[in-house]
């Protein structure tokens, strides 16, 4: 990453603006042009320094619902089950991790009931239990680079 794109990822942690040109907006703030900051995000997403960018929505202040989730999948079915998994709607991260807990995704959905539905779904489609972990609290971490 150069200067500026450390400076677009910190700056753009804190907020977006809405309106009918908000791309143009925050370019200006750097002083570049639109198509310059569009392309720039793209880039960080295309090399995997940003997994996404987009807004972050609470879930339950919507009337929805959100959670961490684990399985304990065995390697040799872990791709059939990701692939189960990751075409859900409601799956918005998929992680694989070194533990016996080795799939966690976040599920997020428009109702509570809606949750449960999802997960009951999950569980019947794989073969294997989901073990669901409610937020309790939230925290933010962000994530800053020296420019």
């Amino acid at each position: 990453m150069d200067e500026l794109d450390r400076t677009i990822v910190n700056e753009l942690q804190g907020g977006f603006p809405i309106g009918d040109h908000p791309f143009a907006e925050v370019a200006a703030r750097f002083g570049i042009a639109e198509q310059e900051l569009i392309e720039r995000i793209d880039s960080l997403l295309q090399r995997k320094i940003l997994s996404r960018f987009g807004p972050m929505y609470h879930a339950e202040r919507m009337g929805g619902s959100l959670s961490l989730s684990a399985m304990k999948i065995p390697q040799e079915d872990f791709e059939r089950v990701a692939e189960i998994v990751n075409a859900m709607p409601e799956v918005a991260h998929n992680y694989a991790r070194d533990h016996q807990f080795n799939m966690w995704f976040v599920l997020a959905t428009e109702t509570p009931q809606a949750h449960v539905d999802a997960l009951k779904k999950i569980e019947r489609e794989t073969g294997y239990p989901v073990y669901d972990m409610p937020k309790i609290k939230e925290y933010f971490v962000g994530l800053h680079f020296k420019a």
